[in-house]
């Protein structure tokens, strides 16, 4: 019986604790009402802030070098308009650089031209130019597939770009009789034939 009342006077006691630190004076319940208001008061001065980082540290600086024009007078920002200035926007032309998506497509291409289906076979191989300029092996197969279209102006042009990228490639000397085929000038073959890219 004892053990029960000291039980039962230990659990009010406890119990009288935790409400006394429950409560708080009438002065601290003010206090924690005012504080809402003046967080929202910060976050209206915040939002107020036109647009601007909370944190000046972290902009990204855009500007290019001072040299740059000097050091790059090819670039896009180094040319001078009409007025003489220079142009400054910062938004240039991408053009998509993926070699293993022009392998595929020339793989495609390589698909569609066993096929016969040249049209085809020129979009893909088009494809690959887009995503890889200098693709010796589209330009060559365009050149075939062109000549099969009986388009010579088409086939001469691709079968003269192979030849730019790569005088002395496998295709160097198919190329080249395909030109005296379609009587492209013998000056042009040679010139194009010899130069280095």
């Amino acid at each position: 019986m004892r053990m029960l009342v000291s039980v039962l006077f230990a659990a009010l006691w406890l119990g009288g604790l935790a409400a006394a630190q429950t409560t708080s004076p009438p002065d601290q319940n003010q206090r924690s009402q005012s504080t809402p208001q003046s967080d929202q008061e910060k976050s209206i001065d915040r939002s107020r802030e036109a647009g601007e980082s909370s944190s000046r540290d972290t902009r990204i600086d855009l500007s290019p070098p001072k040299d740059d024009a000097k050091n790059h007078p090819n670039s896009r920002g180094a040319r001078p308009d009409a007025a003489g200035d220079t142009d400054t926007s910062d938004v240039g032309e991408l053009h998509p650089w993926n070699p293993y998506r022009a392998a595929k497509d020339d793989e495609v291409g390589d698909f569609y031209l066993k096929q016969q289906n040249y049209k085809g076979a020129i979009a893909r191989y088009q494809d690959a130019l887009l995503y890889k300029n200098n693709d010796a092996v589209a330009n060559f197969r365009l050149g075939q597939c062109f000549e099969k279209l009986d388009q010579p102006d088409e086939a001469i042009a691709h079968y003269q770009a192979y030849l730019k990228i790569l005088p002395e490639g496998p295709y160097a000397k198919q190329a080249k009789k395909a030109l005296e085929k379609l009587g492209a000038p013998q000056k042009q073959i040679s010139e194009k034939a010899t130069s280095k890219p």
